[in-house]
């Protein structure tokens, strides 16, 4: 999927063929090319320079299936399990002893705070190559459990293809998740198409020291930034210096990113992709406990919001 995208990319002379190949006809494809031809075109009053065509991308369940569980929530519970022979104080400590059990609605029930606390203990003490090796290993050998199939294959090829087709015409597109940073960054380049540089995530504190006269960045066992809900603009803010002019989400974890896309100057834009797709992949919004998408749908039109239906507007799911 990734090589026929950066075919395309090489090559602006198809920007007038259809640029969105899994995307059925419709207001939203419609939407999305005028919105690029609009921004791009020096003669619009509603051109924007390059430098300024900044577009947001949520991860989970916008670029790839979260359900029914964020995959690299997944990865923090495997990795607990991999632990625990070398931790015994977990199998009577919570949030821990819940993961061993496999009980995942007491994990649930244990808050942020037991999230913190499972991400603390199982990716802390470790230089950024170390942890890129853990999740390449764990990212080889995971697999979803209906699909059978890697999380980094489960992308979505209409989303895939819109990235493509921004980048091919001067936008800068930037990878958002409340995710873990460094996790992501194993992966954005390879199977998104999005630099490290470009991706937004929470993270952790991190220590400069020296190992057997090397120096080197450590991963401490403290949580510094949490990229969700409000933090995702602080994020954008931070990272990219600019105001997006296009943001995408799925979920109400999305949705002060979106409120910031479309409150700048000039003709900004924001997409919500709702999973309504129970045979290709799920369907699921206000009652999710992964992705709910309730608040987001509320009034999205008269927010200036367009709703993407993964059931009537894409005409496949993945490659």
């Amino acid at each position: 999927m990734l090589s026929a995208i950066l075919a395309y990319a090489a090559l602006p002379s198809l920007a007038h063929a259809d640029a969105l190949p899994s995307w059925n006809d419709g207001a939203n494809k419609t939407r999305i090319v005028r919105f690029v031809e609009d921004v791009t075109d020096p003669a619009s009053r509603n051109f924007v320079p390059p430098a300024e065509r900044i577009a947001v991308f949520d991860n989970d369940g916008t670029l790839q299936t979260e359900q029914p569980m964020y995959f690299q929530l997944a990865f923090v519970f495997d990795r607990a399990r991999a632990l625990a022979p070398q931790r015994p104080e977990w199998k009577t400590t919570e949030p821990f002893k819940s993961v061993l059990e496999g009980n995942l609605a007491r994990v649930a029930a244990s808050g942020d705070h037991g999230l913190v606390a499972l991400v603390g203990a199982t990716q802390g003490d470790a230089t950024p190559e170390a942890f890129s090796k853990v999740v390449s290993d764990w990212l080889a050998t995971a697999r979803h459990p209906r699909f059978k199939r890697p999380s980094t294959e489960l992308t979505f090829a209409p989303m895939e293809e819109w990235m493509a087709y921004l980048r091919a015409n001067g936008f800068k597109t930037f990878l958002i998740s409340g995710g873990g940073i460094e996790f992501l960054h194993v992966f954005s380049e390879r199977v998104d198409g999005v630099p490290p540089e470009q991706v937004v995530g929470s993270y952790v504190k991190m220590k400069y020291e020296l190992r057997n006269g090397r120096p080197v960045i450590v991963r401490q066992p403290d949580i510094d930034f949490i990229d969700d809900k409000a933090g995702k603009p602080v994020g954008i803010d931070r990272f990219s210096g600019r105001r997006p002019i296009l943001a995408c989400g799925n979920s109400d974890g999305d949705f002060e990113m979106l409120e910031y896309g479309t409150s700048g100057p000039g003709p900004p834009r924001a997409l919500i992709v709702h999973q309504d797709d129970a045979a290709r992949e799920y369907a699921c919004d206000r009652q999710s406990p992964v992705g709910a998408l309730g608040r987001g749908l509320d009034g999205a039109p008269q927010r200036g919001r367009a709703v993407v239906s993964r059931k009537d507007d894409w005409r496949t799911i993945y490659d």
